[in-house]
């Protein structure tokens, strides 16, 4: 088990490269102080970072302003059979925001302990997946991989006030539709066991509305049959429904089994599967609390850098499945 990583560690601040640092966990780092962070985001900045990127990596680079102020920035790694549907691997670029006096450090500084966590706004939440789609990309193409299907990766705004002027006007434009999606990975949980946790649903509202009749009395009395006493029973069917859960009906091979090649585990972004794209979501952080949201989110460089590892796994299994039958 990773190193539990208390806000009482102790570290050394870095702003620039580390001599013994990795490249990749010093892209975090720089990644994280980009205050791209809810009421007001800095979009411009980010758009800017990940434009710097795609040229670095020779990727294609295309930017959707869906929304005034909000853009949608596309890099692609063209496959060799571009006929295919591709591989969409999504991300969101704001974060929540954060009550400073709770932090042991700056949320923005990308503060790096002796142990290698390195605590930030979006540390888990989801800069680390973004960086490690880009990294395990950059890692394949080093190797001098190419695969069939074209990888696509997306980087959506306003996520985290849930995307009404990002990824739900994204799926609906006919720049998304280009995209020829056949399958999407977003971000998942962490997980604090050696496990990886999955998931292939989101929870959704569904509003009900319940009337119940009773006998009336006055307070002082023990009336039986009351309508609040109805209510209590009905509510606790309701919660014993929580727990249940069901199959996505269109997870099956062969991107099922590409799915489980590396890892157990997978989340869900409820646009994509609404738009009718097989979506699930993974974030590999294992050995990890889940402290999205929370005060002194960090994730361990270690599990970063094996989350590369595990993304370049991933992407040479889904970017390789064969033709389907409905590509003929």
């Amino acid at each position: 088990m990773l190193p539990d990583g208390g806000p009482e560690r102790t570290g050394e601040k870095v702003r620039g490269q580390d001599p013994g640092e990795h490249p990749s966990v010093t892209l975090f780092r720089e990644y994280l102080r980009l205050k791209t962070v809810q009421p007001e985001p800095n979009y411009d900045v980010a758009v800017r970072f990940l434009e710097r990127i795609a040229a670095e990596l020779g990727l294609g680079c295309q930017k959707v302003e869906v929304f005034p102020g909000r853009v949608v920035t596309i890099m692609t790694w063209q496959g060799t059979d571009p006929q295919l549907r591709s591989i969409l691997l999504n991300s969101h670029t704001d974060v929540v925001p954060v009550f400073e006096e709770h932090w042991t450090h700056d949320p923005f500084e990308a503060f790096k302990d002796s142990q290698g966590n390195i605590y930030a706004r979006g540390a888990q939440d989801m800069k680390c997946v973004s960086i490690q789609y880009i990294e395990a990309i950059r890692r394949l193409k080093a190797e001098g991989k190419r695969f069939p299907r074209t990888v696509h990766m997306t980087f959506v705004p306003d996520e985290e006030i849930g995307g009404v002027k990002g990824m739900e006007l994204f799926v609906k434009r006919p720049e998304f539709q280009a995209l020829n999606v056949g399958f999407t990975l977003d971000e998942g949980l962490a997980n604090p066991t050696d496990a990886f946790t999955v998931f292939y649903g989101e929870k959704c509202v569904w509003w009900i509305k319940v009337k119940c009749e009773g006998n009336p009395g006055h307070g002082s009395q023990f009336i039986e049959n009351t309508a609040a006493e109805k209510l209590v029973r009905e509510v606790a069917l309701f919660w014993g429904v929580r727990g249940l859960r069901c199959h996505p009906p269109w997870l099956h091979p062969p991107f099922d089994a590409a799915a489980r090649l590396c890892v157990v585990a997978v989340t869900l972004p409820l646009t994509a599967l609404q738009a009718g794209h097989p979506a699930l979501g993974f974030s590999p952080m294992n050995h990890t609390p889940v402290l999205l949201h929370d005060h002194n989110e960090y994730l361990n460089e270690r599990v970063f850098l094996r989350g590369i590892e595990i993304y370049a796994c991933l992407l040479t299994s889904l970017a390789s499945v064969p033709p389907l039958p409905a590509e003929g």
